[in-house]
């Protein structure tokens, strides 16, 4: 080949290529040196000779998605050259770690899968100052997780191999807790069993077959009772007072009879004894 020819070939032409299959089915190509980066990659492409054609590709882990795995082939890209300077890669490294929590727990997972380690490590830390001084429940409301732990779960004591200080006194918390919790659950056993239904199978099919029918018709009844004999009071009542009335009316004045008499036998004393005192008797 001429001098010519080769000035026309670009260097891409030159690089060598690895066929990679993804979890869905699909291939992707990528630069042999950038996937040697994977520890994963180059073993298998070491030991099994895979990944040279398409038709030979090197099948990745599922919880390698499309996403994580571009992600992971920037960071290959930029960490394989020769001659960055640390403060260049720390940099780097700062920048490619702020995305959103979900996508760096996939990266997490992913990186794990292909044995990268230093990007594992990376994630690892920023996974871990996001969690920094949270309760449980606001981790679990940061990665979306599910509060799937009962109470005494939630208490259990904390291993504390290292005899930290904090760990003794957070476990000795949660004996308090835990002691709080078991007299809160006697109590309601308690109650439960004072709520407990004691009367016989009998009473009970009674009941179910009518029963309570039966009783609110009897309370029904009862009420009406009652009313009848409240208006029967108030009937009895009013006809009394009528009667007073009319006694009242026809029975004479006694002040004004005796009035009579006195007036009757001051200007006759001696004319009308008897009717005097027949008046007298009636009085």
């Amino acid at each position: 080949m001429s001098e010519s020819a080769m000035a026309i070939i670009k260097p891409e032409a030159l690089k060598s290529f690895i066929w990679l299959q993804m979890g869905d089915g699909s291939l992707q190509q990528i630069e042999e040196e950038v996937a040697m980066f994977c520890p994963m990659i180059c073993r298998e492409i070491a030991q099994t000779g895979m990944g040279s054609s398409k038709n030979y590709p090197i099948s990745l882990p599922p919880r390698v998605n499309p996403s994580s795995l571009s992600l992971i082939l920037d960071y290959c890209r930029f960490h394989q050259v020769p001659g960055r300077s640390n403060k260049e890669r720390k940099s780097f490294d700062e920048k490619f770690v702020k995305i959103d929590t979900k996508q760096l727990c996939e990266l997490t997972s992913a990186a794990d899968s292909l044995q990268l380690r230093p990007l594992v490590d990376l994630t690892s830390r920023a996974l871990a100052r996001m969690i920094e001084g949270k309760t449980p429940e606001e981790i679990r409301e940061t990665f979306h997780l599910p509060d799937d732990l009962t109470e005494e779960e939630k208490l259990e004591p904390l291993k504390n191999p290292t005899d930290d200080p904090r760990i003794r006194l957070l476990n000795r918390l949660y004996a308090k807790k835990r002691k709080e919790l078991k007299e809160r659950q006697k109590l309601q056993d308690v109650e439960v069993e004072e709520r407990v239904d004691d009367r016989s199978v009998d009473d009970l099919l009674s009941f179910i077959n009518g029963g309570h029918q039966a009783d609110s018709k009897g309370a029904r009844s009862a009420k009406n009772k009652k009313k009848n004999r409240r208006r029967k009071d108030q009937s009895n009542d009013s006809s009394t007072d009528a009667t007073n009335k009319t006694h009242r009316k026809d029975a004479p004045d006694h002040s004004t009879l005796s009035h009579e008499v006195d007036v009757s036998s001051s200007n006759s004393p001696s004319r009308h004894p008897k009717k005097h005192k027949k008046v007298l008797k009636m009085l």
